[in-house]
This record gives C-alpha cells, sequence and structure tokens, in this order.
C-alpha cells in the first residue's frame, strides 16, 4: 500500500486526500447499504503538489496544508483516484478545500 500511494506526486496546488470511511452499521448492529450512507466530508491529506507557479517570478507558491492533516472537503469534487488498497482517494485543488481540522 505504501509504495503505491509513494508513487503519486500531484502537480501543482493539488492534493491527494483519503476519504474518512463512514460507518456502515447502527449501534444495534444494523448493516446498512452503501447507497444510504452518505459520503463522509472529512480526510486525510495523503501527499501535497509542489504549489501553484508564482505569477511574479520563478517559483512556486506555499500550500497551507501537509501530509497528515486533516480537513474538511466540499460534498462534490475532486477526481477519484482509484489505488489497490480499496480505499477511497480524491485529488483536490488546494482551494476546493474548505477548512483544515485540528
Amino acid at each position: 500500500m505504501a509504495n503505491a500511494i509513494k508513487k503519486v506526486i500531484p502537480m501543482l496546488d493539488r492534493i491527494l486526500i483519503q476519504r474518512f470511511e463512514m460507518k456502515t452499521t447502527t449501534a444495534g448492529g444494523i448493516l446498512l447499504p452503501e447507497e444510504s450512507v452518505p459520503k463522509e466530508m472529512q480526510g486525510l491529506v495523503v501527499a501535497v503538489g509542489p504549489g501553484a507557479r508564482n505569477p511574479a517570478g520563478a517559483g512556486h507558491l506555499s500550500i497551507a496544508v501537509k501530509e497528515g492533516d486533516r480537513v474538511l472537503l466540499p460534498k462534490y469534487g475532486g477526481t477519484k483516484v482509484d489505488m489497490d488498497d480499496k480505499r477511497e482517494y480524491v485529488l483536490f485543488r488546494e482551494s476546493d478545500i474548505l477548512a483544515k481540522l485540528e
């Protein structure tokens, strides 16, 4: 798993995020179908690109999040990335991320 993730390096201001998984069982033990479970709006930053190009000169603008940060995501958007470990990974632009959670 770790080898597959290390091979994905986002370009410019894009950020690779692993969405947190929602619980598919209730407190009473009832299994819920995947269609009825809403998407989790939080995720873990897995990889970060170098940042957007600096319009004033050479280099890149820094990105506000780093690997390991928890972030709040929009309900829709992003580009789904399939990996071998069956988890849901999504690429977002930095401007699409709603908040950094502490």
